[in-house]
């Protein structure tokens, strides 16, 4: 009941409209072809948007190695750092006011998804 309550006031209080603005930069990405898996983990980043409270971040059971580390070095450069930098921020507002932690938390574990998406998946526990 206190996950579904978390992630309700978390979509009233600026999770939907993250996950819009997420979602809307995922499009704008692949719309360009080159930035289809960019987009991907921007949709990816998107979706822990709707629903962060009991969803997991975990490494990929996929093998990509060098791959994963080169496309999150080009992430980083053009947009995850100031995807961290939001989510850091909010996060530490949020964490100043004690009734705020749980979504400072939040906040948090999407700034670890955003430093380097590639080769991490989400699981969610409804």
């Amino acid at each position: 009941m206190g996950r579904i309550l978390g992630n309700i006031l978390w979509l009233i209080c600026g999770g939907l409209e993250s996950a819009i603005n997420y979602f809307i930069g995922s499009i704008a990405l692949c719309i360009t072809i080159v930035g289809i898996p960019w987009g991907w983990q921007t949709f990816k980043i998107g979706v822990l948007c709707l629903w962060p409270f009991g969803a997991e971040i975990d490494s990929s059971h996929q093998e990509h190695g060098c791959l994963n580390l080169f496309m999150n070095v080009i992430w980083f450069i053009f947009g995850g750092l100031w995807a961290w930098l939001t989510h850091m921020f909010f996060g530490i507002l949020l964490c100043i006011i004690i009734v705020g932690i749980p979504w400072g938390k939040q906040h948090f574990k999407m700034a670890r998804l955003a430093v380097a998406p590639f080769g991490k998946d989400i699981t969610p526990h409804f």
